[in-house]
C-alpha cells in the first residue's frame, strides 16, 4: 500500500517574480532547515528596508521560535544583519562578495594583472587592487615596481575600510544601501587610524567630485596614495586600483605624480570597460 509523503511544514515566502522550486514525488533528499534558511534569504532579498522578525514570521507562515533560531544563525554567519536599533533584519553583502569571488573576481584579476604590470613599468611604481570583503578591503592583486625599490601592499592582506585610500574609494562609489551595509559590517583592523564621521563625509565628497583620491598615506610617511575605482556597468566600484607613490631623490627622474595618476586612471578605465563588457 502506497504511503503518502508528508508535506513540508510552512510555506515559501510571498516573493513576487521568484520562481518556486518544482516539487517532485520523490522527497528523499529534502533538507527542511536548509530550505528554511534559503527562504529567508530570498525573502529579504526583495526587501531593501529589511523586515522585522514578526514580519518574517508572517510571510514565512512558520513558528516564531523556528524563525528566531534560523535568523540568529544567519546573523552569526554574516549573511543577515540587524539594523542599529536591532528590530529589523536585512541581507548583508556576504552573498554579493561570494558571487564576485569566483569566477568573476578571478576573471577580473586575470584581466587586471597585465594592465597593472604595464602601469608599473610605465609609472615605475607598484600598484595593488582591492575589493570589499566582509567589512574591510581585501588586496586581491599586486604588482611590484620594475625598479629595485618600491613600496607595496601584500596580496591577501586585509586593510581598513575607513582609513585607507582603497576603502574610501569603495565607499564613495557604491549605492546608498551598500554603503550602509558596508559600514554596519565594518570591524576595525589592527592599527586602524580612527576617522570621525564628519571627516569621512568630507573625504568621500571630495573623491566623488574629482573621481579619484590623492593624498599622503595615513599609514606610512613619505608615501602618497593615489587610488581610482574600477567601475561596473552600474557605475559602482567593483574594485580599486591604488598606487603607493614614492618620489625618487636619485639622479634618475621617473614619471611625476600627475603622470602616475593619469596612467593609473587609464588602467582603471580600461579595466572598467573590459570587465563591464564581459559581465
Amino acid at each position: 500500500m502506497q504511503t503518502s509523503v508528508p508535506k513540508p511544514r510552512g510555506r515559501r515566502p510571498k516573493v513576487a517574480g521568484v520562481l518556486d522550486v518544482v516539487t517532485t514525488t520523490d522527497e528523499r533528499y529534502r533538507a527542511p532547515a536548509l530550505d528554511k534558511g534559503l527562504d529567508i534569504l530570498e525573502l529579504l532579498a526583495t526587501q531593501p528596508q529589511g523586515l522585522t522578525r514578526a514580519e518574517i514570521v508572517k510571510e514565512m507562515d512558520r513558528s516564531a521560535n523556528e524563525i528566531y533560531r534560523m535568523l540568529e544563525r544567519l546573523v552569526a554567519r554574516q549573511y543577515v544583519i540587524r539594523n542599529l536599533s536591532g528590530d529589523r533584519y536585512s541581507l548583508s553583502l556576504k552573498l554579493f562578495t561570494l558571487a564576485h569571488m569566483h569566477p568573476p573576481l578571478s576573471r577580473l584579476i586575470n584581466q587586471a594583472l597585465p594592465i597593472m604590470d604595464d602601469f608599473a613599468r610605465k609609472a615605475e611604481q607598484s600598484c595593488h587592487m582591492g575589493v570589499y570583503d566582509r567589512g574591510n578591503v581585501l588586496i586581491c592583486a599586486q604588482i611590484n615596481s620594475p625598479r629595485g625599490w618600491s613600496f607595496s601592499v601584500q596580496r591577501g592582506a586585509r586593510v581598513g575600510l575607513l582609513d585607507t585610500a582603497s576603502g574610501h574609494v569603495l565607499l564613495t562609489f557604491c549605492d546608498p544601501g551598500s554603503y550602509q551595509r558596508m559600514r554596519a559590517e565594518h570591524i576595525p583592523v589592527n592599527d586602524e587610524v580612527p576617522v570621525r564621521e564628519e571627516g569621512l563625509v568630507q573625504i568621500l565628497a571630495a573623491i566623488r567630485e574629482c573621481g579619484y583620491l590623492e593624498r599622503d598615506s595615513a599609514q606610512t610617511f613619505g608615501v602618497v596614495d593615489v587610488s581610482v575605482p574600477i567601475l561596473g556597468p552600474d557605475n559602482t566600484a567593483l574594485a580599486t586600483l591604488t598606487c603607493p607613490y614614492i618620489r625618487s631623490i636619485t639622479c634618475h627622474v621617473g614619471p611625476d605624480l600627475a603622470q602616475v595618476r593619469a596612467l593609473l586612471q587609464s588602467a582603471a578605465q580600461t579595466l572598467s570597460l573590459t570587465h563591464g563588457m564581459q559581465r
